[in-house]
């Protein structure tokens, strides 16, 4: 990478706090969503022989991931989820130099303390679940964030076991843009003892314009005040073909 992102002093206040309150497990109410139906109707029926063998315990396993996912996915295509879908925080915007969808997700639109977190699972599956079939790349925009845009990180890695094998295995690339320390300790954390495979995909960008290496400009649709913000930082014309890689 061209430029090398060097962290406000402000990026550190406070972080102890966050990042212990970023770690707690099941405090909202998705880490209970489904859970007893999952355990009465597939683990609590689960026969001894299923832990008695792995193959057959592993078997097991997959088949009841793969039955929660596809109830999530019918509560997705069937229930209102305009509460989450018209904040805005996440959408396709058009397609990369490959031709591969892009996700945009912007993070100061995304008030985690307030926002429905089963509603919001269900919609990222009603958008993705078409698109995951396929290559696809995201792109978080870490713009501007504060404390109340922090997702927990229990709450991303419930995420993240709840989808299906298809959503890591095509994801090509997540880039963040804008990273700040918060960013960076919750990516290493996360990539280093939940997705270490997904470890090499993540890349942290300090502007828009590194993101022309993978997308055409007129591909990229955000809003204003990221652009605005990201010229107040970095200036204008400060990219450079090259400085990141798919």
């Amino acid at each position: 990478m061209a430029a090398v992102y060097q962290p406000n002093v402000e990026d550190s206040t406070d972080l102890a706090s966050q990042f212990q309150s970023s770690v707690s497990i099941g405090e909202h109410s998705f880490s209970q969503m489904e859970e007893d139906i999952d355990k009465q109707r597939l683990l609590g029926g689960q026969p001894s022989y299923a832990t008695a063998d792995p193959e057959i315990a592993s078997m097991t396993s997959d088949l009841q991931h793969k039955q929660r996912y596809e109830r999530l996915l019918r509560r997705a295509k069937n229930e209102d989820l305009s509460e989450v879908s018209g904040i805005g925080c996440l959408y396709q915007c058009g397609v990369d130099k490959f031709g591969r969808p892009v996700i945009i997700f912007i993070g100061k639109w995304f008030k985690f303390n307030e926002i429905n977190l089963d509603k919001a699972l269900l919609y990222l599956i009603y958008l993705l679940d078409p698109l995951v079939k396929g290559d696809y790349v995201v792109l978080y925009f870490h713009t501007i964030t504060g404390t109340e845009n922090h997702p927990s990180l229990s709450w991303i890695r419930q995420i993240y076991e709840a989808l299906e094998y298809k959503y890591k295995k095509n994801l090509k690339a997540f880039y963040i843009v804008h990273p700040t320390l918060w960013t960076k300790i919750m990516t290493w954390w996360f990539t280093t003892f939940m997705a270490p495979q997904i470890k090499h995909k993540v890349h942290s960008v300090p502007g828009v314009e590194y993101l022309y290496d993978i997308i055409d400009p007129d591909q990229l649709e955000i809003p204003a005040y990221i652009t605005e913000h990201d010229m107040t930082i970095n200036g204008i014309r400060y990219y450079r073909p090259g400085a990141i890689s798919s």
